[in-house]
């Protein structure tokens, strides 16, 4: 048994969450965005309602049930401000490059973070959405520095080289 003062500490405590779990979005034509998750991001359908009427996909389906919830609604939109998506390796994100430019899907932009990659493009409900892959290197944000991925892979590394590194926080 605790004693009040105890408590008093648990009580206050502040909870906190463990991480997002997933997102939702509204879709006109469910179809194609199905095939642009599933087929192009390489996500897994985990589970539809019946007519399809919402469609779950996970990037990480061993772990995580569902990590995108898309819902057939067709006189709804959602406006998120952008869907992002990590990669493993700085040679994914390239391939993906490739692909968003084979594909024409339009390509809103492509930056240096600093500590990652990012590449912005729509998907065909006109969403925005990122793949992006950790530098390795901690880097002040924000930092959006203009990036061509159609440079080499050395070329690229040695763009993050350059930036600085980001201070220690200050002491509270």
């Amino acid at each position: 048994m605790c004693d009040a003062g105890e408590r008093a500490v648990e009580d206050t405590a502040m909870p906190k969450v463990t991480g997002l779990g997933h997102v939702g979005l509204f879709v006109n034509d469910l179809q194609p965005m199905v095939d642009f998750y599933e087929n192009f991001l390489g996500m897994t359908v985990t589970d539809r309602g019946a007519d399809d009427w919402i469609v779950f996909l996970s990037a990480r389906p061993e772990a995580e049930h569902h990590e995108l919830a898309l819902v057939k609604a067709p006189d709804r939109k959602s406006d998120p401000q952008q869907i992002s998506f990590t990669v493993a390796s700085l040679a994914d994100l390239k391939a993906f490059w490739e692909g968003i430019k084979r594909r024409g899907y339009t390509v809103n932009r492509v930056l240096n973070h600093g500590n990652a990659f990012g590449c912005y493009f729509q998907d065909p409900e006109g969403n925005n959405v990122e793949v992006y892959w950790h530098t390795g290197r901690d880097c002040p944000q924000p930092h959006g520095d203009p990036l061509n991925l159609d440079l080499s892979e050395a070329e690229l590394l040695a763009l993050v080289e350059h930036l600085p590194a980001k201070a220690p926080a200050a002491a509270r």
